[in-house]
């Protein structure tokens, strides 16, 4: 089976600009993620497939980003085309709009199953990551993905943006521009909750002011803090900062390995203390997270 990609950062391409593809291609993000979705004009559709599928075929094999592909909701007649088009050698991913819940997911798997033995390519080896909530009802059924297999998930993010168009409010944030409502904050602690539940990594939203670096940074911080493991860029300016505010700290390291170490010394242990602070299990667990991380 195809091993996992890293999803620290995941920057979105539009799949019909030849200058953002071109660019794209020394990109540091981790992921790129062709999109056919909502930056590219109805009428673009079949170009932007097209340019996809030639970006994948010419540049999969040496760039340092895994390719990913944002495709059309799975309820337009959109989707199998755009499938079809770019599921190939060299396709790591998809990344899933509008997602109602592990039914869509499933039903994305066996479209996979079909277009890689077209392909030719390891069954499987093509993953998913769903944008988890986009819709009212993903919002109510985040439940469903626990007691569902679902072997391709390699992730799960969230969205504000298409939520807030769907339940037809003003905006997603309240009068004063502050932090999000509460609706889009239990969004990201349901994709949180959810990514811990399936032991997969939960990836941040955007960031829409791509201008502003130093809210990015912070946002990121914050968000790390809180369980996240990567975030969506939405301009390659953002990629740098959001790769190292995902990534841990030499300082952090050092901490981790130092917990780890301690464990290791006294097997039978339950707690310990080091620098006069108990610690026990989760900060073991925490620690080799951390260093699995930075690996």
């Amino acid at each position: 089976m195809t091993r996992a990609p890293k999803l620290r950062s995941m920057l979105f391409v539009p799949a019909d600009s030849e200058r953002k593809l071109a660019k794209a291609v020394d990109s540091p993000a981790d992921v790129l993620i062709l999109d056919l979705e909502d930056s590219v004009a109805e009428a673009r559709k079949p170009v932007a497939r097209a340019m996809a599928a030639e970006f994948i075929a010419a540049h999969a094999a040496t760039l340092r980003s895994r390719l990913f592909v944002r495709i059309n909701p799975l309820d337009t007649t959109l989707a199998m085309s755009d499938l079809a088009a770019v599921v190939a050698p060299g396709l790591a991913g998809i990344l899933q709009p509008k997602t109602r819940g592990a039914a869509d997911i499933a039903r994305l798997s066996h479209g996979l199953d079909a277009l890689e033995a077209r392909a030719g390519v390891d069954a499987g080896s093509v993953k998913i990551v769903p944008v988890a909530t986009e819709t009212p009802q993903s919002m109510l059924s985040m439940h469903s993905y626990l007691d569902a297999a679902l072997p391709r998930l390699v992730g799960m993010t969230w969205g504000a943006e298409d939520l807030s168009a769907a339940i037809g409010a003003v905006s997603n944030r309240d009068e004063d521009g502050g932090p999000f409502s509460p609706l889009y904050q239990w969004a990201n602690s349901f994709c949180l909750a959810a990514s811990a539940a399936l032991d997969v990594p939960a990836i941040d939203t955007l960031h829409a002011d791509f201008r502003d670096t130093s809210g990015l940074a912070a946002a990121c911080r914050t968000s790390r803090r809180r369980g996240f493991r990567g975030r969506i860029a939405i301009h390659p300016d953002q990629v740098e900062a959001i790769n190292e505010a995902y990534s841990p700290s030499a300082t952090e390291l050092a901490h981790a390995q130092r917990i780890v170490d301690a464990f290791a010394a006294q097997p039978d242990a339950g707690t310990l203390s080091l620098d006069g602070v108990m610690i026990d299990k989760p900060h073991l667990t925490q620690a080799l997270r951390t260093l699995e991380q930075a690996r």
